[in-house]
């Protein structure tokens, strides 16, 4: 998948895995991709698949719960 892609997919999962509505989903993303999380990402195409955007997912919301 795209970059593009695979960055809605990781907020459509934190939309459905946590209850989180779409515009709250979205500036948890935002704010990841401001912090370079996915800078590795947009450079290698492979970590752009969905089982890392299961992990990715988890792992921005998590961040944003502390």
């Amino acid at each position: 998948m795209t970059y593009e892609e695979y960055l809605d997919e990781v907020t459509t999962l934190i939309t459905e895995k946590y209850n989180v509505a779409d515009a709250a989903a979205i500036k948890l993303v935002m704010k990841a991709q401001d912090e370079e999380f996915f800078v590795r990402h947009d450079e290698v195409a492979s970590l752009r698949n969905l089982d890392q955007a299961h992990k990715d997912a988890k792992t921005i919301f998590m961040a944003a719960k502390k």
